[in-house]
């Protein structure tokens, strides 16, 4: 049987940070994330760092590729919080020459004027949750900015980061082609080298879900106006040379999110915080790891118990292929059909491929296998064909 004690190394290693708390709750959100009126960084700031260490203890002899912290609101930390975290991360791990360390963050006013603060703590990359670059929108979506307040946070960030991404939500109530390829272009004149870009979904146990549930959640994009509002946003991207390297992700070659990539090819990463979920490679095989989600359960488990984490288990060898076939997909780059098969136990059945690559949704090259830009926004059919 193959030896996967290394497999992870194809994907790399980094380090999640969640920060459940925000100033408040977007309507569209599903996230684990909570509204409070206080926090005590400092005591927050100890849990996350023995979280750190404990997982370090586990993971010895290596190097840690990328930190990203997200939330919640992950801006909403202290700048000493975060210097913190990231001086326990180096002493549990040590770091690659070129570590890349993402934040979130919001473009209030608060959450700026802690940007230097931010980057002085190690920050090299910072994530800018925009989300609408038009006021009635942003109000709809529950936002706490307004489009002149993102574009100066936007230029301060672009002053003190190296790499600055912003998220967008487009199919959003009311939108149209017309209004949407408008904004994108503008926000294409904005960016640095990373855009996301994520159609809303409305999701189960969220403002929007139960508004939608009570049919009160009108003028929302039909599938067809949706599927034309995904192939807009390829094409003027691509045209702007910000292509899409995952399907709601786009940069300038070179500037990926490298700890995205982790989750995408499959790595290792640990993760620390409420609600947090990990992968983690260990002498007895690959595990899944899961935090309390609740913030006070998760801080008393730290303290009192030594752990935050509520669940590990073991993953199965198929179980890792077919997350390996539904992250990986995702990717421009596709996935490598060896690294697949070592640990599927075996290839893809040739008539599925076949069938699909004649439909134009998939395609094989050098070894790997890809969807294309036709098969992206069927991905899930796809993938439902390639499992079997």
């Amino acid at each position: 049987m193959t030896d996967l004690s290394q497999d992870w190394r194809a994907g790399g290693f980094g380090l999640y940070v969640h920060w459940p708390f925000c100033a408040a709750k977007c309507p569209y959100c599903d996230f684990n994330s909570h509204v409070t009126a206080h926090v005590d960084q400092q005591r927050w700031a100890a849990a996350l760092c023995a979280e750190i260490a404990r997982v370090a203890a586990e993971t010895p002899d290596r190097h840690l590729g990328s930190i990203f912290f997200g939330g919640g609101t992950s801006s909403l930390m202290l700048p000493e919080t975060v210097d913190a975290v990231i001086r326990a991360a180096q002493a549990g791990w040590g770091f690659t020459n070129d570590i890349e360390i993402s934040l979130e963050a919001n473009p209030t006013s608060v959450e700026k004027g802690r940007f230097r603060g931010f980057a002085d703590a190690g920050v090299n990359r910072l994530s800018m949750g925009v989300q609408a670059l038009n006021d009635a929108d942003l109000r709809r979506l529950g936002r706490m900015h307004s489009v002149a307040e993102a574009r100066a946070a936007f230029d301060v960030a672009r002053e003190v980061f190296g790499r600055v991404s912003f998220d967008l939500i487009y199919a959003r109530q009311g939108q149209d082609r017309a209004a949407w390829r408008s904004e994108l272009r503008e926000a294409l004149d904005m960016a640095v080298d990373h855009l996301s870009l994520y159609q809303l979904t409305i999701e189960p146990g969220t403002v929007f879900g139960a508004r939608a549930a009570a049919g009160k959640l009108r003028d929302l994009p039909d599938d067809d106006l949706s599927a034309d509002l995904y192939f807009d946003t390829q094409e003027i991207c691509e045209a702007a040379g910000m292509g899409c390297y995952e399907i709601s992700n786009h940069a300038r070659a070179g500037s990926e999110s490298r700890h995205n990539l982790v989750y995408w090819r499959q790595g290792d990463w640990a993760a620390v915080g409420p609600g947090a979920h990990g992968r983690l490679t260990l002498a007895s095989g690959r595990v899944a790891t899961e935090a309390h989600r609740m913030p006070g359960a998760w801080l008393a488990a730290v303290e009192t118990g030594g752990t935050g984490e509520s669940l590990r288990e073991f993953i199965p060898r198929d179980e890792q292929a077919t997350e390996y076939l539904l992250m990986a997909l995702r990717l421009g780059e596709g996935l490598d059909e060896a690294r697949h098969a070592a640990l599927a136990g075996r290839g893809f059945d040739d008539d599925v491929v076949a069938s699909l690559s004649e439909m134009g949704m998939i395609r094989r090259q050098d070894g790997r296998l890809m969807a294309t830009r036709q098969g992206r926004p069927v991905l899930n059919a796809i993938l439902r064909d390639l499992a079997v």
